[in-house]
């Protein structure tokens, strides 16, 4: 991940207050959004939702979600480089997992649902605030390697507080798996960066969302059989090339809801949609409500302005 500044670090945290709606966008990180005050209305998986205070909204990386703010809502984001909740949460049961890639399998089925609001409730949440507000000063220009154990430490209490809260899914490890398990010691682990091919093919995705992309000419311009770049591309962005593809349709639409006076159907045209009813169903599992709804919705939020938020993207 980036802050503005070109130093890396796997934490940041920005708290922002918005009053204008913020449109659907996705991050190739882990997102902990907290609501500090206000109140606002969110588009994503879960649906259409309303949050406030005491409220933790908990985002997989490339899960859209945009926001209508009533009236304006203040927010802490915590960005978290996926690569290091893996390896939070393989820490966390050592004594069970024998890989890396064993941490991450866990984390897969056990917090399955890419979207989700957790309630801590108010006065847990106002524990929260000295902490976010020091890790979002720790990590203003990146956080500085001597304070890295500082911001850790602070990102942990935040966690003990909220994962707890978290829905889960799937079955605990048993005990006649963790029988199977032969630990390996630290230095065996894999890390595998991203590799070319998948950012490559991201890239081929997001240049022309309307084309009719298939996993063999991805996988033709990528030089990979079909099976390899669907495996390579979920291990880069958690979802396979068409999943991914959906979200950054759904994203373009979005934007050609709010801006354009488009026919729905015309705006599912313009990113690859040729259904209408299609187009419809995958707006809104990717959004939360159809495509009319949203429309009118932003129509009923007034002028848009443009959200900035800092990007958070892998170096």
């Amino acid at each position: 991940m980036r802050s503005n500044s070109i130093v890396f670090t796997p934490i940041i945290a920005r708290t922002q207050v918005a009053h204008s709606p913020i449109a659907p966008i996705a991050f190739d990180c882990v997102k902990f959004i907290i609501v500090r005050s206000g109140s606002a209305r969110l588009f994503s998986e879960f649906g259409s939702r309303h949050v406030n205070v005491g409220d933790v909204i908990v985002l997989a990386a490339n899960t859209l979600c945009g926001a209508e703010p009533e009236g304006q809502v203040t927010t802490t984001t915590l960005y978290l480089d996926r690569d290091y909740v893996v390896d939070q949460v393989f820490w966390q049961y050592a004594a069970h997992f024998g890989t890396r890639d064993d941490a991450s399998d866990f984390l897969n089925v056990h917090y399955a649902e890419p979207a989700q609001i957790v309630s801590i409730g108010t006065d847990r949440a106002g524990l929260l605030m000295p902490w976010l507000d020091e890790l979002a000063t720790l990590s203003l220009n990146g956080i500085p390697p001597e304070r890295f154990y500082r911001a850790q430490a602070l990102l942990s209490g935040v966690l003990d507080i909220v994962v707890p809260f978290m829905a889960r899914t799937g079955e605990p490890i048993s005990s006649p798996q963790r029988a199977t398990v032969f630990p390996s010691r630290p230095r065996h682990r894999q890390f595998r960066p991203l590799r070319m091919e998948a950012r490559e093919s991201a890239g081929m995705l997001r240049a022309d969302v309307a084309h009719r992309w298939t996993i063999a000419e991805l996988a033709e311009a990528a030089h990979l059989s079909s099976s390899q770049l669907r495996r390579i591309f979920v291990e880069a962005f958690g979802k396979s090339p068409i999943a991914y593809l959906t979200m950054l349709r759904a994203e373009r639409m979005a934007s050609l809801l709010r801006s354009t006076a488009l026919p729905v159907s015309a705006a599912a045209a313009a990113v690859g949609w040729a259904d209408p009813d299609f187009a419809a169903r995958q707006f809104r599992r990717s959004i939360g409500v159809s495509p009319s709804e949203y429309r009118q919705i932003s129509r009923q939020s007034g002028p848009r302005v443009s959200a900035r938020e800092d990007r958070v993207k892998r170096a």
